[in-house]
C-alpha cells in the first residue's frame, strides 16, 4: 500500500512540474537602428518577460559574431517578473548595412529565442585637414 501512495505521489508531483513552465515573452525580437554614425556603440534593451508559472533562468546569450555583445542577468526571473537583454553593436570600423543574430538560451518553453538587431552604419566624416603653411609666410618676431 506503502509503495502504491509513493508511486501515485511521484506521478502526481511530475505531472504538476510538467505543467509549471516558464515562458519568455519579449518585447520585441527584432530592433531596427536606421542610420547611425560610425564610431560610438549603438545599444538596445531587449525587455523580457516571464509569462509562465515557473521561474527562468537565462543561461546563455550567443551573438553571431565579435562584434556584438549581449549581456543578461543570471538571475531566475519568477512568473510575471522582467529582465532586460542589452545588445551592444560595435560600429567602428564598419560602414553599410548590418543584420546580427543572438540566440538567447534558458530553461523557459521556448527555450531558444532569437533576436536580431539591424540597421546601416554611415560613414564617419574624414577628420579637416590642418591648413598648409604657405611658403611666402612671413614669421612673426
Amino acid at each position: 500500500m506503502k509503495k502504491l501512495i509513493s508511486t501515485i505521489a511521484v506521478v502526481f508531483a511530475f505531472v504538476a512540474s510538467i505543467q509549471a513552465q516558464g515562458v519568455l515573452k519579449f518585447n520585441k525580437e527584432v530592433h531596427d537602428f536606421g542610420k547611425i554614425s560610425e564610431g560610438p556603440l549603438a545599444t538596445y534593451n531587449f525587455e523580457v518577460t516571464n509569462t509562465g508559472t515557473a521561474p527562468v533562468v537565462i543561461s546563455n546569450a550567443q551573438a553571431s559574431c565579435g562584434c556584438t555583445t549581449p549581456e543578461f542577468s543570471k538571475d531566475a526571473i519568477m512568473p510575471g517578473g522582467k529582465s532586460v537583454i542589452k545588445v551592444g553593436y560595435n560600429t567602428s570600423g564598419r560602414p553599410g548595412a548590418f543584420t546580427k543574430t543572438i540566440t538567447v538560451s534558458s530553461n523557459a518553453e521556448n527555450s531558444s529565442v532569437i533576436l536580431t538587431i539591424k540597421g546601416e552604419v554611415t560613414s564617419a566624416p574624414a577628420p579637416a585637414a590642418a591648413p598648409a603653411a604657405s611658403p611666402n609666410a612671413k614669421k612673426k618676431s
